[in-house]
């Protein structure tokens, strides 16, 4: 009897052991490969577009003093903290800063996630990418050139944006 509880004790000390030290060498292996953390895109402090704005110009028949019509003042929302539109002249009105690059803002949605630039004229900029569930992501920005590529299984999906000496063009490579 006695016997059979040292041998339990030792198989059971033995196995103890090495589950541990599988664990501490799987753990060690993944932290710093397989699990890095998301890249966050930074945002804009200013949205390029707001639900809550008019979307049109200001006339330029408005002048300082004069007061927004009853169909206007029953349109417009009021702000976030509750109080209602300043009637002051239009441009005394905060606005969203126009995109340094031109305001064009687009979408392009492949099987990896979704990538978001802003083209302008003679260059673009990368607004947001993200992958879609089990992809994992990976952004290259240069001075000419952006691209996002989506990877899941050994599959690639690539988003070029190049504008070197010619408009912003996006290049989708889903092979």
């Amino acid at each position: 009897m006695q016997r059979g509880l040292v041998h339990a004790m030792a198989w059971t000390l033995a196995t103890g052991a090495a589950v541990t030290l599988s664990w501490w060498g799987v753990h060690t292996v993944m932290s710093g490969t397989a699990y890095d953390r998301p890249l966050a895109v930074p945002l804009t402090t200013q949205p390029l577009s707001s639900s809550t704005r008019n979307a049109l110009p200001p006339s330029p028949e408005a002048s300082p003093s004069a007061s927004p019509s009853p169909s206007e003042s029953a349109s417009a929302p009021a702000s976030a903290s509750g109080s209602s539109p300043s009637a002051g002249p239009p441009s005394a009105r905060p606005s969203p800063k126009p995109s340094a690059r031109g305001g064009n803002v687009k979408a392009y949605p492949v099987s990896g996630g979704r990538v978001v630039f802003d083209l302008g004229a003679s260059a673009a900029e990368l607004v947001s990418a993200t992958p879609a569930a089990g992809w994992r992501m990976q952004v290259w920005k240069q001075d000419y050139w952006i691209r996002v590529t989506f990877t899941r299984d050994g599959r690639e999906v690539s988003v070029f944006c190049t504008w070197h000496d010619h408009p912003p063009v996006v290049e989708i490579v889903d092979p």
